[in-house]
């Protein structure tokens, strides 16, 4: 480690655990867990017997097409991140100071924390999937990444080409790297208009709805009943929550927060920097890729990152 980086971790002594969401899913995640720990096989069994089919069989050797499908997607990432973040426990590894989950990430960071139980989790990720889908007929919205602008210059940019239609940031993952979502040709007419005020790209995301916008309002809607017959569980450690991007330790906040995260902003770039003001110097990526590592290098340049994703990196950390 850099002189520099020894110092910022003196002045930033605390350790964030963060919790990928869709994006990071591929066919085989979760399989050497699953063969060499038995508390990963409950966990997975756990998943099956929640769902009523073989989540397990999906994640380890399924078709790519199907493990892509956002109902299966949800609750595949949220199982495996779970089994990473258990057997790491079991094995030694110490209990953070924060949590944080991006999007579907955050229902993995409040079962770490013991706010929601692991089956139910499972259960209502699945279905939020499937109103996230079910919400905006196909073509009708879509999503974009634009790189290079700052999130106020993005902000403007989406007010002028919504014309009347819905076109907000959607991801605001670090410095230079925003999502926008909406009506499909709002999105377009901001990727030009992105273009023109210097982006270094604008481009078109393959995805199957347009997330985290106001076009999600339908499966907000839908998830709200849902989230109110959980029950929610006293915090082992605060979880910073996507929509206001504050540490939350008031189980009595979290369905509201998990409602609202639905049609708004992924607040991931102020989350990370809050986690930093908060003493966070090392981030602990749990869960399958690296996107949320690739992501903190961007925002936080001095604090020490790593990542588990497997049995390999898990000894890594442990080590």
């Amino acid at each position: 480690m850099a002189e520099q980086n020894s110092e910022y971790i003196e002045r930033h002594p605390r350790v964030a655990y963060l919790f990928p969401g869709q994006g990071s899913q591929s066919v085989g995640m979760g399989k050497d867990l699953f063969e060499n720990f038995a508390v990963a096989r409950e966990v997975f069994e756990e998943a099956d017997d929640a769902l009523g089919f073989s989540l397990s069989k999906m994640c380890f050797g399924g078709d790519e097409s199907d493990l892509q499908l956002t109902a299966n997607t949800q609750p595949a990432i949220l199982t495996v991140s779970t089994a990473l973040y258990r057997v790491g426990k079991a094995e030694g590894l110490p209990e953070p100071d924060f949590a944080a989950g991006h999007s579907l990430g955050e229902y993995s960071a409040l079962v770490a924390a013991g706010v929601l139980d692991f089956a139910a989790a499972v259960r209502t990720v699945r279905n939020r999937g499937t109103y996230m889908q079910d919400a905006v007929p196909v073509g009708v919205g879509g999503m974009a990444a634009i790189m290079g602008l700052e999130l106020e210059g993005v902000e403007t940019l989406c007010a002028d080409a919504a014309e009347g239609q819905i076109c907000s940031p959607a991801n605001i993952n670090s410095p230079s790297q925003i999502v926008i979502a909406g009506n499909s040709e709002a999105v377009d007419r901001a990727c030009e208009m992105a273009k023109a005020k210097g982006a270094k790209r604008a481009i078109k995301l393959n995805v199957s709805a347009p997330f985290h916008c106001e076009l999600m309002k339908p499966a907000e809607e839908r998830l709200k009943d849902e989230l109110a017959e959980l029950k929610y569980g006293e915090f082992a450690f605060p979880v910073v929550q996507n929509v206001d991007a504050e540490p939350n330790a008031d189980p009595r906040t979290v369905q509201t927060k998990l409602e609202r995260q639905v049609s708004q902003s992924v607040k991931w770039l102020q989350s990370i920097r809050r986690l930093s003001q908060d003493g966070v110097g090392k981030f602990v990526e749990i869960g399958p890729g690296k996107v949320l590592t690739g992501l903190v290098r961007q925002i936080e340049k001095e604090a020490a990152y790593s990542n588990i994703e497997n049995t390999h990196s898990l000894r890594e950390n442990l080590s």
